[in-house]
């Protein structure tokens, strides 16, 4: 993982009560600003990774306030008593950008979390400034991964037993295994509640009907030897989403951002910057 030059900014954690729901939160607040008109970023993480697991992005993209939070039984939020579906999480997300007085952001997600941010993009799109989909897929319509490591990504033992991720961490996610080290040390074990209300959230979602009528500025990022999610699966979502665009990182596994740190914060980067030289070419 690329160290960050300057120093590092606090993570500001909250315990949140969201309709009905206590969710632990993380805000890193934008450090020289360069521009007013920067939105901030909601992130959405993968199945089974608390706050935690994203601060080397945050630290990285430190111009932009950047939120996130644990699922239910994630991290530090507290077991869900009853179980909650992708509408519900985009409905929680959206009353905590309410909260934090953020009328519209960049959404980001990763895997699972890639699911979570096309469902608030559909179900909230107001809110949304451009989107980026990474390593994810349009849910029950899409490619499956290598058995082999859909089988271990199943197993909450890749986050209770850091030997167990070690050892499958190729198998896992293909790709280079730069950062894993990091990348382990940062993951607190869900619990196994949290850990199974979460698999069960998405089941029967997809996606795939309602992209064509979105119209959001998307950047769909994959790894091209990713065992979880293949590549056919973003570009189908390439093909589906109207004002989206395409980056494959090769020979990047499913955790390319851990891999490939300086090529994907680049191309984030230069995502969300154009988007912001649009809006100064309709403002002129």
């Amino acid at each position: 993982m690329t160290k960050v030059g300057r120093k590092q900014r606090e993570a500001e954690y909250t315990m949140e009560c969201l309709d009905g729901r206590t969710l632990r939160v993380a805000r890193w607040r934008a450090v020289a600003k360069s521009d007013p008109k920067y939105l901030p970023i909601l992130f959405f993480n993968g199945i089974g990774a608390n706050i935690e697991a994203v601060e080397p992005m945050a630290q990285m993209l430190d111009d932009r306030d950047f939120v996130t939070f644990d699922m239910p039984g994630i991290g530090g939020s507290p077991d869900p008593i009853v179980p909650y579906n992708s509408i519900m999480m985009a409905r929680i997300a959206a009353l905590l950008l309410d909260k934090l007085d953020m009328a519209v952001a960049d959404v980001i997600g990763v895997s699972w979390g890639g699911a979570m941010a096309q469902q608030f993009a559909l179900q909230h799109g107001a809110r949304v400034g451009r989107l980026i989909l990474m390593a994810t897929s349009a849910g029950m319509l899409m490619v499956p991964g290598n058995p082999a490591a859909l089988i271990k990504m199943a197993d909450p033992r890749r986050y209770i037993d850091p030997e167990f991720m070690n050892k499958h961490f190729k198998t896992l996610y293909g790709g280079a295994e730069d950062g894993k080290g990091g990348h382990i040390s940062r993951i607190t074990p869900p619990s196994k509640a949290g850990y199974f209300y979460q698999l069960i959230a998405m089941l029967g979602w997809t996606s795939a009907p309602f992209l064509p009528f979105m119209r959001k500025e998307t950047l769909i990022m994959m790894g091209g030897d990713d065992q979880i999610v293949p590549l056919a699966n973003g570009k189908f979502l390439n093909a589906l989403i109207p004002n989206s665009e395409l980056f494959v990182i090769e020979d990047g596994g499913h955790l390319f951002m851990l891999s490939h740190t300086d090529e994907s914060i680049m191309e984030i980067r230069r995502f969300l910057d154009n988007g912001l030289a649009q809006e100064r070419q309709k403002a002129a």
